[in-house]
C-alpha cells in the first residue's frame, strides 16, 4: 500500500515539474483576473462606503470567493480544451496544500460576527492577516508549480507582516475607507503585475496550456 503511494506521488511531482512551463502561461489569465477583481473591489468598496467592520469582511469575502470562482472556471476551461481531466492527481495536490490557510484565513473572518470583536482595530487585522495566510498558501503550492510563485508568496508574506507592524503602533487606526485601497493597491496590484509579467516572460515556442493532449 506504501509503495502504490509512494509510486503515486512520485508520479504526480513527475508530472508538475514536466508541466512547470504550461502551468506558467496558465496562470497568467487566472492572475490577471485576481487582479482585476482585487482593484474593481478597491474602488466599488470606496464608493459604496463598505465601512462597518462586518461589511467590509462580508463584502471582501465575496470578492475572494468571485475569484476563487473564476479561477475554477478558467482553469476547467482549459482543462476541457485540452481533453485532460481536471480533478486530476496534480489537481487535488495543489488543492490538499492550500486548503489549511485558506481555511484559517476565512476562521479571521467569522471572527468579526462575535460582538465583543465588531470595532474597526479587528477589522483592519484582516487585510494583514489576509495576506500572510494567502502568501502562505501560494508558497504550499509553489512547490508544484514553477519557481516564481514562491517569490510571489513572499511577496505577500511580507507585505502583510510591514502592515501588522505598521498597525501594531498606530494608537489611532484610520477609516476602514482607506482599508479598500489597501486591498486594492495589494491584492489587486500584486496580481495585475505578476499576470502582465507573466505574459510578458512567457516563452513563445512553448506549448499553449489549451494545445496539451
Amino acid at each position: 500500500m506504501e509503495s502504490n503511494w509512494a509510486t503515486e506521488h512520485l508520479q504526480v511531482i513527475r508530472t508538475l515539474m514536466e508541466r512547470a512551463t504550461i502551468y506558467r502561461r496558465a496562470l497568467a489569465p487566472v492572475m490577471l483576473t485576481a487582479g482585476l477583481l482585487g482593484i474593481a473591489g478597491g474602488i466599488v468598496g470606496c464608493v459604496l462606503h463598505f465601512d462597518t467592520p462586518r461589511s467590509f469582511a462580508i463584502f471582501w469575502s465575496a470578492i475572494g470567493m468571485a475569484g476563487i470562482a473564476a479561477a475554477f472556471l478558467l482553469v476547467r476551461l482549459q482543462a476541457i480544451r485540452a481533453a485532460e481531466a481536471f480533478w486530476s492527481p496534480p489537481t487535488r495536490r495543489v488543492t490538499q496544500a492550500v486548503l489549511p490557510p485558506f481555511f484559517a484565513g476565512l476562521l479571521t473572518v467569522t471572527a468579526l460576527f462575535l460582538p465583543r470583536w465588531a470595532d474597526p482595530i479587528q477589522a483592519w487585522w484582516l487585510p494583514s492577516l489576509w495576506m500572510i495566510f494567502y502568501g502562505c498558501a501560494l508558497h504550499a503550492a509553489g512547490f508544484f508549480m514553477p519557481r516564481g510563485i514562491k517569490l510571489f508568496a513572499w511577496i505577500f508574506i511580507l507585505c502583510g507582516g510591514c502592515l501588522f507592524l505598521v498597525l501594531s503602533g498606530l494608537t489611532n487606526v484610520p477609516p476602514l475607507h482607506y482599508a479598500h485601497g489597501v486591498m486594492g493597491v495589494l491584492f489587486g496590484g500584486l496580481h495585475l503585475a505578476y499576470g502582465l509579467y507573466l505574459y510578458a516572460t512567457g516563452e513563445k515556442s512553448a506549448p499553449s496550456p489549451l494545445d496539451v493532449r
